[in-house]
C-alpha cells in the first residue's frame, strides 16, 4: 500500500483524455473544475473477500485480471479498447464497478454494451469511472471531479464514506496499482446523458 497520498490533479487531464482518444478513438473533453470542501479520514482501506491487493508492480489492468470481483470490468476493458490505455503510466483513480454492479444493470444492457457496435457506448461508460491522477479515500473532497469521459462525477463523504453521484458506494478503497488507485464500487456509473435504451 502506496503512503504518499495525491489529490486529483487536473493539469494532466488533456494529455489523459488524448490518451485515451488514441486508445479508443472516441471522443472526450477536459473540465478544470476544482472539488471543495472537507477529506473524510474514516475511510480506512479495507479487505473484500472478491479483492486482494497484489505487488504494486501491476498495473491497474493487472490487478483488476487477478481478481475475481473484477472479472466482468476486465472483459469491459478488453471490449472498448482501453486495456492499453490504463497501462500507461497515468497516474488514475479508477473507481470500478464489481460484477454484482455489472450484474445488477437493466435485463440486457451489459450485453448489449460489449457488443462492436456498441464500443463508443461502452466507452463513455468506461471512462466515466476513470479520474486522472491517484486520490486515496483519505484525501477525496466533496464536490465535482472532472472524468476522462469528459463530464464530472460528484464525490461525497458525507455519510462516513466515499460515494459517487449519491448512487454508488465505495465498497473496498485504497487498492494499490503501479499506475494508480482502484476504489471498489456497487454500482456502475451512467454519464449525465446516456440512454441505455439506445443500444441496438
Amino acid at each position: 500500500m502506496r503512503t504518499t497520498k495525491a489529490r486529483v490533479t487536473f493539469i494532466g487531464l488533456a494529455a489523459a483524455t488524448a490518451l485515451t482518444l488514441a486508445a479508443c478513438s472516441s471522443e472526450s473533453s477536459s473540465s478544470t473544475s476544482s472539488p471543495t470542501a472537507t477529506t473524510s479520514p474514516s475511510m480506512a482501506a479495507s479487505a473484500s473477500p472478491g479483492m486482494t491487493n497484489p505487488a504494486s508492480t501491476s498495473d491497474i489492468v493487472g490487478v483488476a485480471s487477478a481478481n475475481a470481483s473484477t472479472t466482468t470490468l476486465v472483459t469491459a476493458l478488453e471490449a472498448a479498447g482501453l486495456v492499453e490505455a490504463l497501462q500507461a503510466p497515468g497516474p488514475f483513480t479508477v473507481f470500478a464497478p464489481t460484477n454484482d454492479a455489472f450484474a445488477a444493470l437493466p435485463a440486457g444492457v451489459l450485453d448489449k454494451l460489449v457488443q462492436p457496435q456498441n464500443k463508443a457506448a461502452l466507452t463513455q461508460i468506461l471512462t466515466y469511472h476513470v479520474v486522472n491522477g491517484e486520490v486515496m479515500a483519505a484525501d477525496v473532497t466533496n464536490g465535482p471531479v472532472p472524468t476522462l469521459e469528459g463530464q464530472s462525477i460528484t464525490l461525497s463523504t458525507a455519510n462516513g464514506g466515499v460515494t459517487i453521484n449519491d448512487t454508488a458506494k465505495v465498497t473496498t478503497p485504497d487498492v494499490d496499482a503501479s499506475n494508480g488507485v482502484i476504489h471498489l464500487i456497487d454500482t456502475v456509473l451512467l454519464p449525465p446523458g446516456f440512454d441505455p435504451a439506445t443500444l441496438q
